[in-house]
């Protein structure tokens, strides 16, 4: 019995090719599109991490009121890189952005002076942003609070339907991949289903026929993720490194090797899985049947 499935093995190389081919792509596919969704939800956390908040202070104020008030922001969970703009570092920025000095005109300067600080992503969304608005302006030498109002709404608009247009991909892609991959391993399995009908003919027990199928569909799995995942790593090191160099700050290597470890998981489960029940269901067959 064990030169007759050595025998088998050999046979079935081709079509076991085909198979860790077959389910290699599938999950390349699946690989690129986990990849797209971490850089999208690094990309979303980047641009939300941008919107500034400026607590705007009242003329008149003591410096050690505006010190008080900046050390309450910088405590804050949702505050990050808290900074005291002057009077002169506020018109500075102003001019620097391109605006014309206004020296010729007014003899004083009008911009106030303000508290700012960096929005912590999680907390960019409106209802978060009125809480925030609120608690700043409970302090009496802010005289306003003000952020980019349209940014925001606009960025959560479209941040909103990325998430569900990539769960919805998502979901789709899983299940049309789980259904290729079982009937590329079911192609695989058919052209041994002789070999497994006559090793129960001959009295092999279900444990010792499934044996050596189950044993090469976890490496046959194996195979498939590496072949995919070598190829996934490719294109990443491809693209961040002569397409769009920009986009390798959005690496996360940590989410990069989660995604990593599900395709080997997918691999070996769905094709252990599909191999198994092949097996099963060809020992169950009559003979006749398999013709």
């Amino acid at each position: 019995m064990t030169e007759i499935s050595k025998t088998s093995m050999k046979r079935s190389k081709p079509s076991y090719f085909m198979a860790i081919l077959g389910v290699a792509l599938v999950l390349f596919i699946l690989g690129m599109l986990g990849w797209i969704t971490i850089n999208a939800s690094k990309l979303e956390n980047y641009f939300k991490g941008s919107v500034q908040v400026h607590a705007f202070i009242r003329e008149g104020s003591q410096q050690k009121e505006i010190d008080s008030l900046r050390s309450y922001i910088t405590q804050l969970p949702y505050a990050r890189k808290v900074e005291y703009v002057t009077k002169d570092m506020a018109k500075a920025k102003f001019i620097g952005d391109g605006n014309e000095d206004w020296n010729k005109v007014l003899d004083y300067n009008p911009l106030p002076a303000s508290v700012d600080f960096y929005l912590d992503p999680a907390f960019v969304n409106k209802d978060s942003l009125n809480n925030i608005v609120a608690d700043i302006q409970k302090n009496f030498i802010v005289s306003e609070v003000k952020y980019p109002d349209a940014v925001v709404s606009n960025l959560n608009n479209v941040v909103r339907k990325i998430e569900i247009s990539l769960l919805v991909l998502s979901a789709v892609l899983s299940l049309i991949a789980i259904i290729l991959i079982d009937n590329t391993i079911k192609l695989a399995m058919f052209s041994n289903r002789f070999l497994i009908k006559t090793m129960q003919m001959v009295g092999a027990t279900r444990w010792f026929i499934s044996k050596p199928f189950d044993r090469k569909a976890i490496l046959n799995g194996l195979l498939s993720a590496i072949l995919a995942i070598g190829a996934i790593g490719l294109i990443i090191y491809t693209v961040e490194t002569w397409w769009l160099p920009e986009i390798k700050v959005l690496r996360d290597n940590y989410l990069l090797g989660l995604l990593f470890l599900l395709l080997i998981m997918i691999g070996i489960g769905i094709t252990y899985i599909s191999t198994h029940r092949s097996v099963t269901k060809y020992l169950k067959m009559k003979l006749d049947d398999l013709y």
